[in-house]
């Protein structure tokens, strides 16, 4: 009985995870825009990433962050090439696992502190974001207007953190039940 209900977590918690994600991709498509900022919005995907890689590593981090990165490459109105989104989440994955890794090792938590998730998240953005835009500059499908856009999506991304991301690791503990 009790291998079954272990057996049951890791399914439990990836069906979280996968509903987590598409939350995030539909709130980001359809209610983020009426919060832009030059038609930047606030990246609740990226959010989700972050926080199942500091909760559960740098494996399901990239997992993670290329299946959220896939859906808003193949989610309407998509207008860039597919691939940008899936590479640069896949990337803030495998960052942020590195650094729930890197606090497990030197600090025996299961859980990077606040200052370390802070830094982690404008760390992050300004990664995700930037392999976005350049990876746009290279196919000639962005503007030249990196640094604004890259400042506006890191603050966004600063301000809804202290807010989705303990409430997001919250959830995903649950998924362990």
């Amino acid at each position: 009985m009790e291998a079954r209900a272990s057996g049951a977590a890791p399914v439990l918690r990836n069906v979280l995870v996968g509903l987590l994600i598409v939350i995030a991709i539909v709130l980001q498509l359809s209610v983020a825009p009426a919060f832009a900022i030059r038609g930047i919005t606030p990246d609740l995907a990226l959010l989700v990433v972050l926080a199942v890689a500091l909760t559960r590593g740098g494996q399901a981090g990239m997992v993670t962050g290329f299946a959220a990165g896939v859906l808003l490459d193949l989610a309407p109105p998509a207008d860039h090439t597919a691939g940008r989104w899936a590479l640069a989440l896949l990337i803030v994955g495998y960052v942020a696992g590195r650094v729930r890794e890197g606090s497990i090792a030197h600090n025996d938590q299961l859980r990077p502190n606040a200052m370390t998730v802070m830094a982690t998240v404008a760390t992050c953005a300004f990664i995700g974001v930037s392999i976005f835009a350049v990876s746009g500059l290279i196919l000639g499908e962005a503007p030249l207007t990196l640094l604004p856009t890259v400042a506006i999506s890191v603050g966004y991304d600063l301000l809804l953190a202290p807010l989705l991301i303990p409430a997001l690791f919250w959830l995903i503990g649950k998924g362990d039940l």
